[in-house]
């Protein structure tokens, strides 16, 4: 099995610009990933580095064609990296889009304490560095954002509290957080453990039929081990900060899978649907929460669906 050393290609990584140079680390860490399309498209340009986002270091990928006819913006789901994103990247490239991805604070490559964060404010600054990234890098319009769960509930947050970008194209939201299932009881534990404990030890799930990627994940080096309560405290602010915002003129593509048992998807469609006009959803009854890496079979339906909704 091919191995990387996370910490030694943190160290190198260089300022994600025009210019910079791919660290020859990051060939290791994408072969691991199995998202070195580079070796297949000698022409594709791939760059790993990072951008300075107030307190953190956060690692970036840019890959770009060289007749790119449009962006796409990939924001992971929480636990996640942007190593985890191969499909997504393999039907945005089949398309002729250029990719932006990041991993988010304290996620995969990026500073910060393990799965935490202080608040969703900061993701919306992790957003915004991306968005002024693309501009710097004079990737081709119109930019496309892709979200996976907490990746999709940064994307909608955006949507409904700043202005979005007028090179801002189509935003997709793949099994949205906008709160977990349980959230009651969730909330109730959080609020008898803080006083006591900063993290419980993570809970592993089946969130996906893939049975080899739920496998990986069980092993992969750049996940975290614990649940910190920092983390679900910054969630418990932002749920009725989002619930509350006034109605959005902005579609957004909505795909959810009905046997998710991660999210409270019943509960976050019905708010989605009364924020968003119109916005347009794909139902999959037996696929689960993360559609990113689901079996195949539901990965071909939620590419299909997407395609058809872009110009």
């Amino acid at each position: 099995m091919i191995e990387f050393d996370p910490p030694a290609l943190q160290r190198v990584l260089p300022e994600l610009t025009r210019h910079s140079v791919d660290p020859a680390l990051a060939k290791g860490w994408r072969q691991f990933y199995q998202i070195d399309f580079a070796q297949y498209n000698p022409e594709l340009d791939c760059r790993l580095g990072q951008v300075r986002v107030g307190a953190y270091q956060v690692a970036m990928q840019v890959c770009r064609p060289v007749e790119a006819r449009a962006t796409l913006l990939v924001l992971h789901g929480y636990y996640d990296h942007m190593g985890l994103y191969g499909h997504v990247y393999q039907w945005a490239l089949a398309q002729g889009f250029a990719l932006l991805a990041c991993d988010l604070p304290g996620h995969g490559l990026s500073t910060g304490a393990r799965a935490s964060i202080h608040s969703f404010q900061e993701y919306q600054q992790v957003l915004q560095a991306m968005l002024a990234k693309a501009q710097q890098l004079q990737l081709p319009k119109p930019w496309h954002i892709l979200g996976q769960s907490t990746g999709a509930a940064i994307a909608l947050d955006y949507l409904v509290h700043q202005q979005p970008a007028h090179a801002l194209g189509e935003t997709m939201l793949l099994a949205p957080l906008v709160r977990p299932r349980a959230w009651q009881q969730s909330k109730l534990l959080y609020q008898m453990i803080k006083p006591f404990r900063s993290s419980v030890p993570r809970r592993y799930s089946n969130n996906s039929h893939d049975a080899a990627f739920v496998d990986f994940v069980r092993n992969d080096p750049l996940q975290a081990q614990i649940l910190p309560t920092a983390w679900v405290g910054a969630l418990a602010h932002w749920i009725p900060y989002i619930e509350q915002t006034p109605p959005s003129a902005h579609s957004p593509i909505i795909v959810q899978g009905e046997a998710d048992m991660t999210v409270d998807w019943q509960h976050n469609l019905s708010v989605l649907t009364d924020k968003f006009h119109q916005p347009k959803i794909l139902l999959l009854p037996q696929a689960r929460h993360h559609l990113a890496n689901e079996q195949a079979v539901w990965r071909e339906q939620i590419f299909s669906f997407l395609q058809a909704q872009l110009p």
